[in-house]
């Protein structure tokens, strides 16, 4: 029970959940044993930015990236407007704590974004590629 005060008690600790979690292989198209660490949170990046936000009622809706209104939109308006959504939909992860270093390479049917994630588990060099 927190106190009239609004303050939790002096004895009231908080603690972070582990990154633990079931293993994705992604190649093989099964899910077996368990992954933690810098793999979970690959995987963890992987999935959120291969959910559409929105579409799926199982996902809270500050889980995925919003891709789906970019389609067939200028590039000027695109990369910078990419870079802003996978930012936003990756900091709502709070063992992310930042990203760094985005650079886009845009080929005739896709964009491929490359960037650092920094993590509680250290940085993660991360590639998406959005097709256009």
């Amino acid at each position: 029970m927190i106190p009239e005060n609004g303050f939790l008690p002096d004895d009231f600790v908080i603690v972070e959940q582990s990154s633990k979690t079931f293993y994705l292989d992604i190649n093989r198209n099964v899910v077996y044993g368990y992954t933690d660490g810098q793999d979970a949170m690959r995987q963890a990046i992987y999935l959120i930015l291969s959910t559409e936000r929105y579409q799926y009622v199982i996902f809270s809706r500050n889980y995925g990236i919003e891709l789906l209104d970019l389609y067939g939109k200028q590039m000027t308006y695109v990369l910078p407007e990419l870079e802003r959504r996978i930012t936003e939909a990756l900091l709502q992860d709070t063992r992310i704590m930042s990203l760094e270093g985005f650079n886009f390479s845009v080929s005739r049917n896709a964009i491929l974004t490359t960037f650092t994630a920094v993590t509680v588990h250290g940085d993660i060099p991360i590639e998406k590629a959005v097709a256009i």
